[in-house]
């Protein structure tokens, strides 16, 4: 089905939202792996993680040659870019992420996550809105049942499932 990567710096949420992915992948009954690889710095160094969802068993829980790169800084996209497999997408945070070129054998597609995510009172969730453009590109889950699983997700904190769930619609109805 997908093996997606999510890069960005350490801080940005990339674990999180690889987990709210594979989480949605187990709940669907989907085979699923999370791989995270950090940096030793606790917020600011680099952070990407290895995510698989599949119908099959999975081989390898690392992802080389992504079908989907969620990209939340300059470095990430750069290093990344280039092994994203032809016919892929890329959803990158225009709000950090200038592009100079772009892959035309692949859909690349911005949201100014962390812009949209300040002017909307919810910093810390820029991550979320990223997911929601990622699901709204990808159609690797509906709308509503991703949306559901990601408001689930903090059960002992509904106010952030809530804001979860907010963060995810922006991004998912942006247009750029």
């Amino acid at each position: 089905m997908a093996g997606i990567l999510l890069a960005g710096f350490g801080g940005q949420g990339i674990l999180f939202a690889g987990k709210q992915l594979v989480t949605a992948g187990m709940k669907n009954g989907k085979e699923v792996s999370w791989l995270p690889s950090y940096g030793p710095e606790m917020r600011g160094g680099t952070c990407n993680c290895s995510v698989n969802i599949d119908d099959e068993p999975i081989g390898s829980p690392l992802v080389t040659t992504p079908d989907i790169l969620l990209a939340m800084n300059k470095p990430s996209y750069d290093k990344f870019i280039s092994k994203v497999a032809v016919g892929g997408v890329c959803i990158y945070d225009s709000s950090l992420i200038e592009l100079s070129e772009t892959r035309t054998d692949i859909k690349v597609a911005g949201v100014p996550a962390t812009k949209l995510a300040n002017d909307n009172g919810i910093p810390k969730l820029a991550n979320c809105i990223m997911l929601g453009k990622l699901i709204k590109e990808t159609s690797l889950f509906d709308c509503e049942y991703f949306k559901n699983a990601l408001a689930s997700s903090a059960k002992n904190k509904p106010e952030l499932g809530e804001l979860n769930a907010k963060a995810f619609m922006i991004g998912y109805n942006y247009a750029d």
